[in-house]
């Protein structure tokens, strides 16, 4: 697990190599990634929208903008977390993600809560990455 705390928000991944959807002899390699988000603060907030950075072991890299997450632009009171998971495939046994959310609080101050760097390390990947 890889968790991260900034202006209050605690972001905490987990990523799921998921066997029975990859297929690494047509180098197709499939992660789910279980993000908690709790507000620690005494603010209430708003996840606007998202960025994340997708690397594969080869170095090649995406970047991915939107607004919220899996659909939605939840609102978090002081104390409440909120779940999601999603996921992402890969050409290569490895990689690494990283992130960030755009928040915005009540008094319309937005800032970005940074998503800790997590790897995706499949079983057929002999070197982990992180």
């Amino acid at each position: 697990m890889y968790s991260q705390t900034t202006n209050g928000i605690m972001v905490s991944v987990e990523p799921i190599y998921l066997e029975d959807q990859s297929s690494p002899i047509e180098s197709k390699y499939m992660w789910a990634y279980r993000v908690t988000i709790e507000n620690v603060g005494e603010d209430t907030v708003q996840l606007r929208h998202r960025t994340w950075k997708i690397t594969d072991s080869t170095g090649r890299s995406q970047e991915i903008r939107g607004p919220g997450v899996v659909g939605e632009q939840p609102v978090l009171e002081p104390g409440e977390v909120y779940e999601y998971t999603s996921g992402t495939p890969l050409n290569t046994p490895s990689g690494m993600m990283v992130g960030s959310y755009g928040m915005e609080d009540k008094s319309g101050r937005c800032f970005d809560v940074p998503v800790p760097a997590f790897s995706l390390d499949s079983p057929h990947q002999a070197i982990r990455l992180n």
